[in-house]
């Protein structure tokens, strides 16, 4: 749960940048969001592989039947 927590506040830090990026024209906001965006995607592709690892060994620990 504290990976979801900090994806949250990722996204949430990102409010200001996409008002400048997007109303106010400023492409160094734009470049802050892709930045921003890339580290998301890295935090959430970690959250992929503990899920799966996770599942993996919950698969392994089953008794056969």
């Amino acid at each position: 749960m504290e990976k979801i927590n900090e994806i949250r506040q990722m996204l949430d830090d990102m409010g200001k940048d996409l008002e400048k990026f997007y109303a106010k024209g400023q492409n160094s906001a734009g470049t802050r969001l892709r930045k921003a965006l890339n580290e998301i995607r890295k935090k959430c592709q970690e959250m992929r592989n503990e899920i799966q690892s996770i599942r993996q060994s919950r698969k392994a620990d089953k008794p056969a039947q």
